[in-house]
């Protein structure tokens, strides 16, 4: 936008068929989309038939991009994906990779200006390495929640937005998400964060999409149940077979329920909430 560049305004990314036809006639030098948008389009043919000698730059937000769709991204349109993170009370961009020097599975660092910590229980910042809750200070973070003042006492401590989401910071300067707080599973006291498991399932050749919820479980609290997607036919067994391969075994899904698609919101994100209900 500041550039004046012409931009192409896609109401409904989730008609690939629509989309793919409102973009055909540019020659795209730049890309915003989400993970599940990538993987769509990286299988649909007309996208795949399309010029992308002058895509210069893609951008991911929204939701954790997998190395299974930055890959499939690469692999089609010869462009790497570069990952941020932010909130709508961030304005909504807190941090991005180096543009050409992504570090796929991290958000980035922040941006200028842009102060980032992580935090324990006690909102107090821990060790570099050590998981907290992600938290913001910066020019694009919000003053409060509009006449909501108790909610924002929630969320907003010494200048800094609780995030609500779970990161560290790796040795690199970069940070990394590892799920949201609410979303987190407690196996028999082990934590198991969603989006690494689905990570794990994503980069199985059989499977499309992916998405990870707990549910009440009467030995272990909480059991893992994994609602997948697939682009070729497998069954349960072998996808609990790749995953004892992969992870944990108090990660591996007890549930595997296929799907012929996942619940998601109107610009592509995939929603847990509906898969809980």
């Amino acid at each position: 936008f500041a550039m004046g560049q012409f931009n192409v305004l896609i109401p409904n990314p989730r008609d690939l068929d629509a989309l793919v036809k409102q973009i055909e006639p540019f020659e795209i030098n730049y890309f915003s989309g989400i993970n599940t948008l990538f993987i769509g389009l990286c299988m649909h043919p007309g996208f795949k038939a399309l010029n992308f000698s002058n895509l210069k730059m893609t951008v991911s937000g929204g939701a954790a991009l997998t190395h299974a769709a930055a890959d499939a991204w690469m692999s089609t349109t010869g462009c790497t994906i570069t990952e941020g993170y932010g909130l709508s009370e961030t304005s909504p961009v807190a941090t991005l990779n180096d543009f050409k020097k992504e570090e796929i599975g991290s958000i980035g660092r922040p941006l200028s200006n842009t102060t980032v910590e992580i935090w324990d229980e006690n909102d107090e910042p821990v060790a570099d390495g050590e998981s907290g809750e992600i938290v913001v200070k910066g020019p694009q973070v919000m003053m409060g929640y509009w006449q909501r003042q108790d909610e924002t006492d929630k969320c907003m401590k010494r200048g800094f937005f609780k995030t609500g989401d779970v990161g560290l910071k790796l040795p690199s300067g970069n940070y990394k998400i590892v799920d949201r707080l609410k979303d987190m599973i407690i196996v028999s006291g082990f934590n198991v964060y969603p989006n690494e498991v689905e990570n794990v399932l994503c980069q199985h050749p059989a499977i499309c999409e992916a998405a990870v919820i707990g549910a009440k479980d009467e030995k272990t609290g909480e059991r893992v149940c994994a609602y997948i997607t697939l682009k070729e036919q497998i069954d349960e067994q072998q996808v609990s077979d790749y995953c004892r391969e992969n992870l944990s075994a108090y990660k591996v899904p007890k549930s595997i329920i296929f799907m012929e698609q996942l619940p998601k919101s109107t610009v592509g994100k995939i929603l847990r909430r509906e898969l809980r209900q």
